[in-house]
């Protein structure tokens, strides 16, 4: 989609919100928001936490939720690279880098800021303190960039509403040392921050604003939950090239870039608690809606284990076998390109034999993970293919069950305590061979291409150019 339709969407959105909140604002200024809103998430490493990204988190009925979804993604470091130039001036004067670590000014450059007290006091950030990847430092920075630039059109108490939903999409948060979930504390901490700023907000008014960044949350993490797998994995797939840039390279990210991606991901999946995906609070969704969330993402969890378990175990083989042509291989020499279907190099699994006995899924979790090695994912991506040819070959030739027992070797070939050699030798040898011989295929057919009309060099003809 581009820019202008974009920045009409988002404009829209400003112009709904405010509207709603009865607040009266020259579409001027909403138009400038919106403007610098939309250059951001449009940045070149942008594939999920997009422009259509905020607009879904945002839903369509409440102002608040659909403000903060606006901002609660502006800033994210590990995506962009960077803070965004155009933001910089919001956070220079409250947060300071050095060294690429970003922390909070123990002064202030300028006079006190009301604002942006709140916004720490409701992060519960404290000057001098470093800000830490993935434990609220994109989220604290994008409510101080949301503060700042509604701080000419909403009162203090609208605004700390809008941060608390901000506050709230800090994802996969346990319990305090209290006890308390992350959605108790945050109610504990609106209602010191409304005490301490005077921001005269009811008891009522502060339940209904944690429920409001609820509700924001769980639409933020809303894909755990869908009820396609392949859909998920869709969504996990537009995530890989946002942290890993190389993959944005399709012709040239080598073998183990592709794997190191993956790898990131399967270490994440493998680690994440269904029950740290969603909130609740206050009957905010009710029990019914809850458990079924946490199910469903417990379920398309494990789905992306034993996926991710899979594509690691297939791809060790071709990295292993990549090495032996150097250490920087692209993964199109290995695999064919992604772009073209129909290319004359073709793709390997092209010609993969078709096996007497091959392996056939024994429970309903392989049955899943075995129709999105062969069906695919929902969508294609430009940096992959969107079905699994070599993966399934695989499964098909040694089962889930081989994978599995694979996993541990392999795990040993990528953190370098076994040589790729010895990870071979450690194989099917005839599996090893059948994926040696459909390389060489592409590669032989790479050859015809650059010299169709190629013919070897008789020895008179080589020593008659030796002599010219």
């Amino acid at each position: 989609m581009n820019f202008d339709k974009n920045y009409q969407k988002c404009l829209h959105k400003l112009i709904w919100a405010t509207h709603k909140l009865d607040v009266k604002v020259p579409q001027t200024q909403l138009a400038h928001i919106a403007r610098i809103i939309v250059q951001t998430m449009m940045g070149p490493w942008r594939y999920f936490h997009s422009v259509e990204h905020i607009l879904e988190v945002g839903g369509s009925t409440d102002a608040i939720e659909v403000l903060a979804a606006l901002f609660h993604d502006i800033i994210y470091v590990q995506v962009d690279g960077c803070i965004p130039f155009n933001l910089t001036p919001y956070l220079a004067p409250f947060i300071e880098e050095e060294r690429g670590k970003f922390f909070v000014r123990k002064e202030n450059t300028g006079e006190q800021d009301t604002l942006f007290e709140i916004v720490a006091t409701l992060f519960k950030v404290t000057p001098g303190e470093e800000l830490f990847p993935f434990t609220g430092q994109n989220e604290f920075l994008s409510a101080i960039v949301a503060a700042k630039l509604l701080e000419p059109l909403l009162t203090p108490g609208l605004i700390v509403q809008v941060i608390a939903c901000i506050e709230a999409t800090i994802p996969f948060r346990t319990q305090s040392d209290f006890g308390l979930s992350p959605s108790e504390e945050l109610y504990q901490c609106l209602k010191f921050t409304n005490q301490r700023f005077n921001l005269n907000l009811t008891d009522t008014e502060i339940i209904e604003s944690v429920k409001r960044s609820v509700r924001l949350a769980n639409r933020d993490v809303g894909g755990f939950a869908h009820p396609s797998s392949a859909v998920f994995l869709s969504n996990t797939w537009n995530l890989l090239p946002e942290t890993n840039h190389n993959l944005n390279k399709s012709g040239s990210y080598t073998v183990r870039d592709y794997r190191v991606a993956i790898q990131k991901m399967a270490v994440f999946m493998k680690f994440l608690n269904a029950e740290l995906i969603f909130r609740q609070f206050r009957g905010e969704p009710n029990d019914l809606i809850y458990l079924h969330l946490v199910e469903q993402a417990r379920r398309n969890l494990e789905v992306a284990r034993l996926y991710l378990d899979s594509k690691l175990v297939a791809n060790a083989i071709l990295e292993a076998l990549s090495l032996r042509l150097g250490s920087d291989v692209p993964l199109t020499i290995m695999m064919g390109d992604f772009g073209d279907e129909h290319s004359s190099i073709g793709r390997l699994g092209d010609s993969f034999p078709t096996l007497i006995n091959p392996y056939r899924p024994k429970t309903v979790l392989e049955c899943e993970v075995w129709q999105l090695l062969v069906g695919g994912r929902a969508q294609g991506i430009s940096f992959d293919f969107k079905t699994s040819p070599l993966t399934s070959f695989v499964v098909q030739y040694i089962g889930f069950e081989g994978i599995c027992q694979m996993w541990q070797r392999t795990q040993e070939f990528f953190q370098g305590t076994i040589t790729s050699e010895e990870f071979l030798a450690s194989c099917d040898t005839d599996l090893v061979d059948i994926v040696i011989n459909e390389v060489a295929k592409l590669l032989e057919k790479r050859k015809v291409a650059l010299c169709p009309l190629y013919q070897p060099l008789s020895i008179n003809r080589v020593k008659q150019l030796q002599h010219d």
